[in-house]
């Protein structure tokens, strides 16, 4: 059964909550992993996804890492055209570190959003 828009919400929510409080504790690891799992979820509407990269652009200018920077920037205008070609990579991170085109595995508490 696929999550309805509501619960895909409610689910950013808490991990842009999470992000905020591993950002706070200066858990880099942790704040990264909230971001991912919030990008995997929010790829399927076009704003939630282009906030998703807004926010990874801004962590990553935040923790002055260059090469991440630059791959949010790409990803940023990437995600509109992905969405209206339907070419979205499904369980990709939304990390420069993989390829903005590779599908990747989905945890079994992501499946239902995707």
């Amino acid at each position: 059964m696929t999550a309805s828009i509501h619960e895909r919400k409610a689910f950013l929510a808490t991990e842009y909550a999470l992000f905020e409080e591993a950002r706070r504790r200066g858990d880099r690891l942790a704040a990264w992993h909230h971001l991912e799992r919030a990008h995997i979820v929010a790829q399927p509407l076009l704003v939630s996804h282009l906030r998703s990269h807004g926010y990874m652009l801004r962590f990553a200018i935040e923790v002055r890492d260059a090469r991440e920077v630059a791959g949010q920037i790409m990803r940023v205008g990437l995600a509109p055209i992905g969405s209206l070609a339907g070419k979205l990579p499904v369980g990709n991170t939304g990390r420069s570190r993989t390829s903005a085109f590779a599908p990747m595995p989905v945890t079994p508490d992501l499946a239902k959003f995707v």
